[in-house]
């Protein structure tokens, strides 16, 4: 008679357990916007929660040692004039967080090194793009101040923060909402899942569509798609019956799925959560009461079926911490914040072991904090792969620093090219658009270039149009503009 074998795998007994009570944060008003994401982003220092907020949009962020009961009157980010609908932590800065709204915006905020201590209404930058609201935000895994936003009008952008600047725009590639979209391991390309029931595999920097699968779930409801370590794509939908589905496809080949597995009937969206450093998959659906999680592996079936765990309470959203964040001494594999109607729940899995010792094999070198490259250098085609980091020792959070945004100078864009020309033929007014001298007559001129001479706007605006002699009515009107920008963004420069 034939024994069954029972496939080995060291995360076949790993098990959740919700944290107690006093470890909760409480009495948090969780957001009732209807719309698919997750409504919670976690990083190893902060927990942030979409809430309920009259007049405009607003979410909390906590400390993560911040529990019991918050507030009602706890500081909140509340610089949006629309509902939040998504939020993602930057991994290369943890006190940096990106959000979209309903307001058709997107903002970039810095939250103070403990925490808030006023409500937070001024973003480092507002990212301006979209004509519909944004519903997906998604920083780049390997390049500094990358972010990707899709919004409702069919849309992706890709901007580089640093600069406020949107760098690429990907237009009439999706003819309908877009669902979800997710980069690969070296950031090199995203996939997306849109309502037309096709799955995108895109190299944003070529603009092109490198695969696709049309009718990958044929059901009508909403799909997710993620990508693995390996580059293979996983998917959750519905059957044309209403079955949730889970699928594994091969960008190379499209036609058929690696995998396919019915689960249940339920209508919640499946939201996957993926670990690459051991290639679990965890699935969370919206108003579900349990985290389905899934092995994947190169043997038939590719996706192995591992446990379940079960709440009574249905859950709103759910947040993912990073490895970083992780327990490595009580064998912590993967850390949730599952949201309920009133308070954030954490749940932790584990695997049991009964040393006391680092598991070389449950924590292999997991992707760090800092970033392979910066934003111009994968703008300009370079790819870099995570900088990884060991665990053994617990992860020692680094100095963050501030984000920094560079605009360039608005000036370049909203004045006149052709300044008008008053006096002799070849004086030309070299307070120009332009920023330099423009004609042999250069007694004065906007410039950042090197070592200039402020001069305190006073004295400029005092002296009219002597003695700098300024040589038109542009000149002037570009002078006035300079005032209202602030003297902290010009300088005045003599030319000898």
């Amino acid at each position: 008679m034939l024994r069954r074998v029972v496939r080995q795998s060291k995360f076949r007994h790993v098990f959740g357990q919700a944290v107690k009570n006093d470890q909760c944060y409480d009495d948090i008003r969780v957001s009732r916007v209807t719309w698919d994401s997750s409504f919670c982003a976690v990083n190893p220092k902060f927990v942030a929660i979409i809430i309920e907020a009259s007049g405009g949009g607003a979410f909390l962020v906590l400390p993560l040692h911040k529990t019991g009961r918050i507030d009602k009157s706890y500081p909140t980010v509340c610089g949006h004039t629309g509902p939040v609908l998504d939020i993602d932590w930057c991994p290369h800065n943890d006190q940096v967080i990106a959000s979209g709204s309903e307001d058709c915006t997107v903002m970039v905020w810095q939250i103070p090194e403990n925490g808030l201590v006023t409500s937070l209404s001024e973003p480092v930058v507002v990212l301006e793009g979209h004509s519909k609201r944004v519903g997906i935000i998604s920083w780049h895994p390997t390049a500094r101040n990358v972010l990707l936003s899709a919004g409702c009008d069919n849309q992706i952008i890709i901007w580089n923060v640093g600069t406020g600047e949107p760098l690429i725009t990907l237009e009439d590639m999706h003819p309908d909402v877009i669902y979800s979209v997710c980069w690969n391991r070296n950031g090199s390309l995203i996939c997306t899942a849109c309502k037309d029931k096709t799955i995108r595999v895109i190299d944003p920097r070529k603009e092109k569509i490198v695969a696709e699968k049309e009718k990958a779930h044929e059901g009508a409801r909403p799909m997710r798609a993620i990508f693995m370590a390996d580059g293979n794509v996983f998917t959750t939908g519905f059957s044309r019956m209403s079955e949730r589905q889970l699928a594994l496809w091969n960008p190379q080949s499209m036609d058929e799925p690696i995998s396919v597995h019915e689960m249940d009937t339920s209508n919640g969206v499946l939201l996957p959560f993926y670990d690459p450093d051991t290639n679990v998959v965890y699935l969370c659906g919206k108003g579900d009461s349990s985290i389905r999680y899934f092995e994947i592996t190169d043997e038939a079936p590719f996706v192995h079926y591992l446990n379940t765990f079960t709440t009574k309470e249905p859950q709103r959203g759910m947040g993912y911490m990073s490895k970083r964040g992780l327990d490595v001494n009580k064998c912590e594999i993967a850390r949730f914040y599952k949201l309920h109607e009133r308070k954030c729940e954490p749940i932790i899995m584990t695997v049991p072991r009964k040393s006391d010792l680092f598991q070389d094999d449950l924590y292999p070198d997991t992707a760090g904090p800092d970033a392979a490259l910066e934003a111009e250098e994968w703008f300009e085609g370079k790819n870099g792969d995570p900088i990884l980091i060991s665990l053994k020792h617990g992860y020692v959070p680094g100095k963050n620093r501030d984000l920094k945004v560079v605009k360039k100078n608005i000036l370049d864009n909203k004045l006149p090219k052709n300044t008008e020309n008053t006096g002799p033929a070849n004086k030309v007014c070299c307070y120009s658009a332009a920023g330099r001298p423009a004609a042999p007559y250069p007694q004065h001129s906007r410039s950042l270039g090197t070592q200039p001479m402020p001069l305190p706007l006073s004295a400029a605006l005092a002296s009219n149009h002597s003695p700098l002699g300024l040589c038109s009515a542009a000149c002037w009107s570009n002078m006035l503009t300079l005032r209202a920008l602030g003297p902290a963004t010009w300088h005045m420069q003599l030319r000898l």
